[in-house]
């Protein structure tokens, strides 16, 4: 039984080993997604600009140094600048980057919210007061001049 249960561990070990080391390294198709190429403020993965494919080379170069994702964009920001990164930093007015959506579309959601309690209460249905329904078609009146320019018009 024991046997059983060492082999089973070694076997999680083994298995979960080649993807912790893989989860650490970084890979150019990932960074290519998270960063931007300086000259065409495009996404790296998009860009063709010879400025693109320095800085490919650049974080090749980095990832055979091997270093982390992070060591790389903090490498990237040092060469290029805070516009390298594709999302803005979390903190300082960048901060507002991520905070401005979700604020609007809560206000805009409590204002829908709101339009729409109104909308009910003025006027969906009958008042208290109002207990009879209003007649559907015309009424007399509209009823014989409808009869009477039809029978001028009948041939």
């Amino acid at each position: 039984m024991r046997a059983r249960l060492g082999l089973l561990a070694a076997l999680t070990l083994a298995l979960l080993a080649p993807s912790a080391s893989a989860a650490g390294q970084a890979s150019l198709t990932e960074l290519e997604k998270e960063v931007m190429c300086p000259v065409c403020g495009t996404l790296l993965q998009l860009a063709e600009s010879p400025q693109a494919q320095r800085e490919r080379v650049f974080i090749e170069r980095q990832i055979d140094a091997g270093k982390s994702e992070a060591e790389i964009k903090d490498a990237l920001v040092a060469e290029y600048g805070n516009e390298v990164l594709a999302l803005p930093p979390d903190s300082g007015f960048s901060l507002s980057a991520y905070v401005v959506p979700i604020v609007a579309l809560l206000i805009a959601a409590v204002a829908l919210a709101l339009g729409v309690l109104r909308w009910r209460r003025a006027g969906g249905g009958p008042s208290d007061g109002d207990t009879a329904a209003p007649p559907l078609g015309p009424s007399e009146q509209d009823s014989e001049r409808l009869d009477a320019d039809l029978a001028r018009y009948d041939l």
